[in-house]
């Protein structure tokens, strides 16, 4: 494998983590999101990884986002100005938990992929400074 072999693998799981990060944490943003409970609830995201020319070293990429539960939960808040008759919401059907840990997982995917691409550049670097 090539340096730029190494940065280009580490680029693309840098693009994935990022996505990854950004449906993370627009879940978190959303985790108390209010709707009637004639609508759907805020369905959370999730990226799914897939590799790029499986068996060649070739990286990953976004194979698709798919969605949480539309349903979401029902929830008594009769004072808010959504309720329904018998003063329910709906809220999303997400675990704070769950998305705290898919948000670490995700921050320590992407600086592990930085830190390839920074010491392959720093390889390289040196590579040039050989030839002078």
């Amino acid at each position: 494998m090539t340096l730029f072999g190494a940065m280009n693998i580490a680029g693309s799981g840098l693009v994935l983590q990022r996505k990854w990060l950004d449906a993370v944490s627009d879940n978190i943003a959303n985790i108390n999101t209010v709707r009637s409970t004639s609508g759907n609830a805020f369905q959370a995201r999730y990226v799914v990884a897939q590799a790029n020319d499986y068996g060649n070293a070739a990286g990953v990429q976004v194979g698709g986002i798919e969605y949480g539960d539309a349903t979401g939960r029902v929830v008594y808040q009769p004072d808010h100005p959504l309720a329904d008759a018998d003063g329910n919401v709906r809220l999303p059907d997400i675990d704070l938990s769950d998305q705290m840990t898919q948000l670490i997982m995700a921050q320590r995917g992407y600086q592990a992929n930085l830190a390839v691409v920074e010491r392959a550049q720093a390889a390289y670097q040196q590579a040039i400074g050989l030839g002078r």
